[in-house]
């Protein structure tokens, strides 16, 4: 198969480039996948739909403020170069080792290998960080080392800005520290909202569990996949960045419950689902075991699910891995049907959109 035969047509002003007003009032689009039948509903109704016995599987990944703005010291220079110049945006994709991160960097043609950026916080001359280049890939990639701090993270905190996705046309506001964040979001480590969580509010996931459903956690740090387009023409030449990913022990055991049970499994988001089909890999037939480790595990149409029964999910990309996985699970075909119902009906896309439930 190739790339474009994910492509749909999408008006720009179906992008929605905020949050609702009042998070979970999303509209859902539910797909029957033994019917191909489709119709209009809420997510606030989500508990109404699932029934008892089901197992609800959530990403308990946390966004960090990744996107950063520094000046270039100058090519092989300290943090006392003098006339640093140029403005650069980092955007941190994934933690490699204590101090080292790789990071899409605009523009990259400007920096190099052996290069130093400084990093400064409003009204501040001394810089907070600083970071070596260490290596340049393809598209902006770059590795960095940042010196050592004991206190990254909450450097981050203070002038990092939340990475919204680049389909949003506007910069991060002090709501979105909130609302691109999910309501049970722990483990820090995500440059990418695990979004089809972000619909969930505390009296939807007390009413789901109220009602009989089991709801669990993994977690898988959302990486440089999700920014970056996808270059290759076709399927089988499509290669994702690794991500860190856990599966927690009381996941694995209720799993292996369902699994035995006959109930049904419900992935929130596609990362859940990569993660739980790279897990029943890992597992070959055998009851699923509590670990961590990193998956670049690709679904595209052909891809028999192991675990996973049910999606929720946002609505993607034109020609993204991310239609193509949800083309995986229910036909694409099928997919593209209930996209072109969205684009009739005017759902809003993408992070902030709404959402489609696949049973």
């Amino acid at each position: 198969m190739r790339v474009t035969d994910f492509n749909f047509d999408l008006p720009e002003e179906l992008i929605a480039q905020s949050p609702p007003a009042i998070r979970g009032s999303s509209r859902m689009l539910v797909l029957d996948r033994a019917t191909g039948s489709h119709h209009d509903n809420f997510f606030r109704n989500l508990p109404e739909i699932l029934r008892p016995g089901d197992l609800l599987i959530l990403n308990d990944s946390r966004v960090i403020p990744a996107r950063l703005y520094a000046i270039r010291a100058g090519l092989h220079t300290q943090h006392n170069s003098p006339d640093p110049t140029g403005r650069i945006e980092v955007l941190l994709t994934q933690q490699l080792a204590e101090n080292d991160w790789s990071a899409l960097v605009r523009p990259s043609r400007k920096v190099q290998p052996g290069e130093h950026l400084l990093f400064h916080a409003s009204n501040e001359t001394k810089p907070v960080l600083e970071a070596e280049i260490l290596a340049a890939a393809e598209f902006g990639e770059r590795t960095l080392r940042f010196s050592p701090t004991s206190n990254f993270h909450a450097i981050l905190n203070k002038i990092g800005h939340m990475p919204l996705p680049p389909y949003i046309h506007r910069d991060d506001s002090p709501d979105d520290r909130d609302r691109y964040q999910t309501i049970y979001s722990q483990q820090l480590g995500a440059v990418a909202a695990p979004t089809a969580g972000l619909h969930f509010t505390p009296e939807i996931l007390a009413r789901l569990e109220q009602n009989g459903v089991q709801i669990e956690t993994v977690t898988l740090h959302v990486g440089l996949g999700t920014f970056q387009p996808v270059h290759a023409e076709r399927l089988e030449d499509i290669h994702l960045h690794a991500e860190h990913y856990a599966l927690p022990p009381a996941t694995a055991k209720a799993i292996n419950t369902a699994l035995q049970a006959g109930n049904r499994i419900i992935a929130v988001g596609t990362t859940t689902t990569r993660t739980l089909e790279h897990c029943a890999q890992i597992a070959q037939g055998e009851p699923l075991k509590a670990h961590s480790g990193q998956t670049s595990i690709f679904l595209s149409p052909g891809h028999k699910f192991q675990i996973v029964s049910g999606l929720l999910t946002n609505f993607h990309l034109p020609k993204s891995t991310l239609l193509m996985l949800v083309s995986a699970f229910a036909g694409r075909e099928m997919v593209l049907a209930a996209y072109a119902h969205a684009v009739q009906q005017k759902y809003s896309f993408f992070s902030y959109g709404d959402c489609m439930l696949l049973l």
